[in-house]
Formats: structure tokens, C-alpha cells, sequence
């Protein structure tokens, strides 16, 4: 499992993208946690950090010249809700297959100030029934979401849909009750999206669980038990 460090920056490819834009390139280093990232010394107008095993966005310097940040295929369940204060020129923002599950974790997204293109393809919130319309609600200036162009009628009818403080509460509590699927081997568990509680365990399949995963001599591992990379987060309960 790599840190980001001096080295690993130096290491990371250095390109020049079609606008002519710096991009430095992190993808597949099996990187845990966003740190250290000042070495960089904000030289790039795109970091991609996609296919690493980051569970958290924050931990980013002030970056006053990043626009653009690509980690799909992470981890990530939390983001910090201050993260526009750091990264104030963020426009374009790829979260693709990740584990966001519920609405209120997108809430820090707001923070963002210029953010205007978002993908949350792929991650469990995507299927709430109010999730488009409450992300054109909450954030007002996107022209992009999840690679599809957000219509004038959208935030007509986010603005209505969430007309009080009230409706807009409502929705997010709702939207909190998600479950997924766990597969180990052959046999299916359901697991509460938020919180570590399995739905009516038994000791059998508690066991199966742990035993799968203490096995498992990698994330990568335990991510191809389940079939999903982002479940490990929750399984880790359990062990």
C-alpha cells in the first residue's frame, strides 16, 4: 500500500492534457489517504488519483490552480465539508464508482464553489428515487451531472420538489435507509448501507464473513470475494 509522498509525485506521470493542461497522473498505487499533497506545489490543473483504495476526500492543501480531480474507483464514504475552502477552482469532479449511499453525503459537494461537472455513477445513492433532482437542488451550479446535461425543467423541479426546509429534510432521511446486497461465494447477506449492523445475522453467516476476509491477504482481495470493491468498508465491521 503506497503513500503519497515527494517520491511518489515525482514518480507519478506528468502530461500535458488536450487543453494543455498539467495533469499528474496517481492512478493505481493502492493509495489509502489523500496527504501530503503540498509537494506538488499546486503545478497541476488535474490530479487523477482513480483505481487506489482512498476511503476519505479531504486532507488537500489550499490548490488555488486544480480544476480538475478523477478518483474513480475508490473507496470514499465521507467527504469533508470544508473541502471548497481548499480546493476553490474545482470545476470538474469524477466520483464514478465509489461507496456514496446516501444523500446527505453528497451535502460537502456544496462547498465547492465552482464545481460544475460531477459523476456519481456507480455508487448506491444513484438509486434513491429523488437523487438527480435533489443534487441539481444542493448544487445549483452544476451545467454536468453523471455525464448528462442538467435542464432547465430539472431545476424547476428541484426548486419545487424541495420548496421548504422541511420537504428538503424529508427527502434526505428517507434517502438514508438504503441496503445492499453482499455476496460471499454463493451466499447473499444484506448489510445496512449506513452503520455496521447486519439484517438478521445469524452466527453462521457472521462467521463465513470473517473467515473470507481474515483469508484475504489484500483489499483487492476481499473486493473480488464480495464482487464489489466498496463493500469491504462495511465487512470491516465485523472482523
Amino acid at each position: 500500500m503506497a503513500r503519497i509522498d515527494a517520491h511518489l509525485i515525482r514518480k507519478g506521470a506528468r502530461v500535458l492534457n488536450a487543453r494543455k493542461g498539467r495533469l499528474l497522473d496517481l492512478r493505481g498505487n493502492r493509495i489509502a489517504e489523500i496527504e501530503n499533497l503540498g509537494a506538488t506545489e499546486d503545478q497541476f490543473d488535474m490530479i487523477n488519483l482513480s483505481d487506489n483504495e482512498i476511503v476519505k476526500l479531504e486532507n488537500f492543501p489550499h490548490m488555488n490552480r486544480l480544476g480538475t480531480l478523477l478518483i474513480k474507483n475508490n473507496m470514499i464514504t465521507h467527504i469533508n465539508p470544508t473541502l471548497g475552502e481548499f480546493l476553490p477552482k474545482i470545476h470538474t469532479l469524477v466520483l464514478t464508482k465509489n461507496c456514496l449511499t446516501t444523500l446527505a453525503e453528497i451535502d460537502p459537494l456544496a462547498s465547492l464553489p465552482s464545481l460544475k461537472v460531477l459523476s456519481l455513477l456507480d455508487n448506491t445513492v444513484t438509486k434513491l428515487t429523488d437523487y438527480r433532482l435533489y443534487v441539481v437542488h444542493t448544487l445549483k451550479h452544476l451545467t454536468l451531472l453523471d455525464f448528462m446535461k442538467v435542464k432547465r425543467e430539472e431545476r424547476i423541479a428541484a426548486t419545487n420538489k424541495f420548496h421548504s426546509k422541511e420537504s428538503y429534510e424529508e427527502v434526505k432521511k428517507s434517502g438514508a435507509k438504503a441496503y445492499c446486497p453482499v455476496h460471499v461465494g454463493d451466499t447473499q447477506y444484506t448489510i445496512k448501507e449506513h452503520g455496521p449492523k447486519v439484517v438478521s445475522p445469524t452466527s453462521e453467516r457472521i462467521m463465513a464473513i470473517k473467515a473470507a476476509i481474515v483469508n484475504s491477504e489484500t483489499l483487492n482481495e476481499v473486493a473480488r470475494i464480495k464482487g464489489v470493491k466498496c463493500r469491504v468498508v462495511y465487512l470491516r465491521h465485523f472482523v
